[in-house]
Parts: structure tokens; C-alpha cells; sequence
């Protein structure tokens, strides 16, 4: 259960419980603050009746010797001080017989409208004092002879009603406190082991992570807040190892590309300074032997020039500071300007290059020097897979909307293997090719920096290849 959901569920049952606690405790309040005023009467007349019925069947017995008997007399003074109350007993003319209160100046009659009460709540003369008159009938005729008017404290009625407390309500109201004092442990308990120890579990892995360490996975058990913050963090966790082992993949590269290049360089370096030391050293005979060796030099010149700018547009790129400049120019002169040297550099190669037949002349968007760095480059790509007697070819032409440039070469074409690879950056691939001409690869920079141009120019580049027949790259730019 979600913690939201278990919370709400809990203040409920609590709030629900507080609210029966204080309701039966007003109540008893209530009850106790009222219990004076609210006291049963047939109650209260009941309790008065069996305090008084000694002295009520002694005055019905010897009412008549009371008047002038002072041994009844004092009999009945002592009962009334046994009861603690007074007692004052009239004839019905309400003539006063007997007064066992002690006053100054003795009663004689009484008013029998105002004296007698009856009832419970006529009787109360004060706060703490209840008067109450019961009719005195003779044993003997049973007709009325006198009123017997008894004054005593209330507590007479308070004691009888103070044993009277609800005892459900008591129960009702312990019970509950003891539900909520268990409802309380419970919360604590649910908070200590569904939130707190979870987190201090959750800071545990933080801190691993911070070390470095991704290995460690966070699990959580139970499907709540809880369980969907492990779930989170548990991904971040294998994002972050899946970036630090991407990096760390990077460093390892880059590391090696500064290794090839260094090499790559140092060869045709070293080549360059021995042919340059062998015509200083008068080894060529006539003029041209010193040809052939400017050519080689030429050759290993051009090696260490494409290298270095593959090297500065990898670090441009890494800066995010590739320029590339877009200005409105007719395509076919522009393109003219780029193949033509290239072509007799393949020739050149042993292997044939076949020009498009016709460059459509239309208005693009582009970088030139940008675009001949994809297109030489692209053919060089193509060189590396081909051999003597092979060929490549260019063709331009219109197509959706946009100028389609398409290389293609009939070698040994791209693994399979490779195929989703090859515009990585540092993805150099597997050669088919001999050793010796698979030294020269290159950087692996190559294609990755053709995909950044073309998508500048706001293009796509694309290509397909099969094994031992060859392999396309097209490239397209929008027209204006």
C-alpha cells in the first residue's frame, strides 16, 4: 500500500477515535456538572424516604405522647441527629408538636401552603439543603394526623447519583485511549521501517555512487513512494554507469587517437626527412630521380596534412566551433572545382574514376570548402576499401527536392558487423585488406566529421554496402 493511501487511512481511524474520546468525556462532564439539577426524582424521594422511615414509624406510633412525653421527645431528637437531619412534625392545622433544629425563638404554626413540599424540586430552599414533607397517617385508624417536614444536605442525592458514573462510556473511553497509544507505536514503528531505514539505505548507495562504485544496485521489496524512489534512483544509478563507462570508452580513445595520429604522422615525417636527406646527400643522379622523390615526399606531405585537419575539425568539433558557412552559389561550377582534382588523384591510384556525366546547375546553400572535405573524403574512404582494377564513381542529380551526391566503389565493402558504427567518432572498423595498406587507415574521425557538415547544411547522408561488391554513400542538400 502506498504511504499516501496508509496515512490517510490512519488519521482517519485516529481522528475517528479522538472524536469518541472527547465526546464521552464531555458527556461525563456534563453529566457530573449536571447531576444536582438533573437527579431523578422518585429517585431522590425514594433515598429520602428510607433515610427517614425509622423516624417516620416512630412518629406514627407515638404520635400522640410526643406533645407531652419528654423520654419520646428525646428518642426522637436522637434519631433525627442520627440521620442528620431535622425534623419539625405538625398537626394538620399546622400547629408545631416537634422541632428537633435548636432556635432562638421556637415555631409555633406553620403556614401549611408555603411549608409543605412534596416533590424534589419545590423542596430545594438553597443551593445545599432539600426540604421535604411526608404526611404522618396514625398505625391504628390509617388517617392522617399530622406532616413530618424534614431539612437535610443535598448530598443526600449527590452521594446516591456520584455511584451512578456510565460505566460504558469508562470503557468505551479507556479502550480507546489504549487503540490510540497502539496506533501511535505502529506509526512509529511503520515510519521507522517503511521510511527511515529505506533512506538511510537510499544515503548508503549515494555515497557508493560518489566513490565511484555503479555495481551496487538498489532494491526495494514493497511497490509504494518508497519503492518508486528505489525504482528512479536505480535507474539514474545505471544511466550514470552507462555514462562513466561511455567516458572512460572516450578517454581510452582519444588516448588512442593521439597515439595513431602521433604515429600516423611520424611515418610519413620520417619518409619526408629521408628522401629530403638522400637528395642533399647527392644520391640522385639527374633530375628526374629528384622527382620521383618530391612526388613520394609530396605524397607523405598530403598524409600528414589530411591527418592534422582531421585532428583540428575532431577538436573544433569537440568545442563546438566547427565553422561552417553557408552562402547561395550555383552548384555545378562548385562541384567541377572539387572533382577534377580528385579524379586524377584516384587515377593516380590504379583505380578508375568515373565522372557524373552531367552536374545539374542549380542554386543551393553550402560551404564549398566544407563540402570538397566531405566529398575528398569520402573518396578516400572508398580508396582504402578498393584495389588496383577497381572503380569509383560520383553522380549528381536532382532528387526530392534536394541536390543528391552519391560515391560509389566496387570493393571489398562494409562488415556487417560495423554497418551501425561507422559514423562513431574514433570507429576505424575491420579491414579486409592486407596489413600494410590497413596500417594507414586512418583516425577514425573521418566519417564522423562528413555526418557534422552534411547536417549543418541542413542534409542527410546516408549509404549501403554488401560484402566483396562495394558500398554507396549519398549525401543530399536542399535546394534554395
Amino acid at each position: 500500500m502506498y504511504l499516501n493511501s496508509w496515512f490517510k487511512k490512519w488519521f482517519i481511524a485516529f481522528f475517528i477515535c479522538l472524536a469518541i474520546i472527547l465526546v464521552c468525556g464531555a458527556t461525563l462532564l456534563l453529566d457530573s456538572s449536571k447531576s444536582k439539577e438533573q437527579a431523578d426524582p422518585k429517585y431522590v424521594i425514594n433515598e429520602v424516604r428510607l433515610k427517614v422511615s425509622g423516624i417516620m414509624f416512630y412518629l406514627e406510633r407515638y404520635h400522640d405522647d410526643i406533645e407531652h412525653d419528654e423520654a419520646r421527645r428525646e428518642t426522637l431528637l436522637t434519631m433525627s441527629k442520627a440521620s442528620d437531619v431535622n425534623l419539625l412534625f405538625s398537626q394538620l392545622d399546622g400547629s408545631v408538636i416537634f422541632n428537633s433544629s435548636p432556635e432562638d425563638k421556637p415555631i409555633q404554626k406553620i403556614d401549611l401552603k408555603t411549608a409543605l413540599h412534596y416533590d424534589l424540586y419545590t423542596s430545594k430552599v438553597e443551593k445545599d439543603t432539600l426540604k421535604i414533607a411526608f404526611p404522618t397517617v396514625d398505625e391504628e385508624s390509617q388517617l392522617q394526623i399530622g406532616n413530618a417536614i424534614f431539612t437535610m444536605p443535598a448530598s443526600v442525592v449527590d452521594n446516591g447519583q456520584a455511584n451512578e458514573i456510565p460505566l460504558f462510556r469508562v470503557i468505551v473511553m479507556i479502550s480507546l485511549i489504549v487503540i490510540l497509544i497502539m496506533l501511535l507505536f505502529f506509526l512509529q514503528n511503520k515510519i521507522n521501517g517503511q521510511l527511515l531505514q529505506p533512506i538511510h539505505k537510499l544515503k548508503g548507495y549515494s555515497e557508493a555512487i560518489l566513490k565511484g562504485d555503479y555495481e551496487q544496485k538498489a532494491e526495494y521489496g514493497t511497490i509504494d513512494e518508497i519503492g518508486d524512489l528505489y525504482a528512479v534512483f536505480d535507474q539514474m544509478r545505471m544511466e550514470m554507469m552507462f555514462l562513466s563507462e561511455q567516458r572512460a570508452e572516450q578517454e581510452k580513445a582519444q588516448k588512442e587517437l593521439v597515439t595513431n595520429i602521433s604515429h600516423d604522422i611520424k611515418t610519413p615525417l620520417t619518409a619526408i626527412k629521408a628522401y629530403i636527406d638522400a637528395i642533399l646527400d647527392g644520391v640522385c643522379p639527374d633530375m628526374a630521380s629528384v622527382m620521383d622523390y618530391v612526388e613520394v615526399m609530396q605524397t607523405n606531405a598530403d598524409k600528414m596534412a589530411m591527418l592534422v585537419e582531421d585532428l583540428l575539425l575532431h577538436a573544433l568539433r569537440e568545442l563546438g566551433q566547427i565553422s561552417v558557412h553557408l552562402t547561395e552559389q550555383y552548384s555545378q561550377s562548385m562541384l567541377q572545382s572539387i572533382i577534377k582534382p580528385l579524379s586524377h588523384y584516384v587515377r593516380s591510384r590504379g583505380v578508375a574514376f568515373i565522372e557524373p556525366p552531367d552536374i545539374p546547375n542549380v542554386l543551393i546553400q553550402a560551404d564549398a570548402n566544407r563540402l570538397e572535405q566531405v566529398i575528398s573524403n569520402l573518396i578516400a574512404n572508398a580508396l582504402k576499401h578498393t584495389a588496383t582494377g577497381d572503380t569509383i564513381s560520383l553522380s549528381v542529380e536532382i532528387e526530392q527536392g534536394g541536390l543528391k551526391i552519391t560515391i560509389a566503389d566496387t570493393g571489398n565493402g562494409i562488415l556487417p558487423q560495423d554497418m551501425p558504427f561507422i559514423f562513431e567518432r574514433y570507429f576505424k572498423g575491420q579491414m579486409h585488406t592486407s596489413p600494410a595498406k590497413a596500417h594507414s587507415e586512418g583516425t577514425g574521425l573521418g566519417l564522423s566529421i562528413c555526418k557534422h557538415i552534411i547536417e549543418a547544411h541542413k542534409g542527410m547522408i546516408s549509404f549501403k554496402s554488401i560484402k566483396d561488391q562495394g558500398t554507396v554513400f549519398y549525401f543530399s542538400i536542399p535546394l534554395c
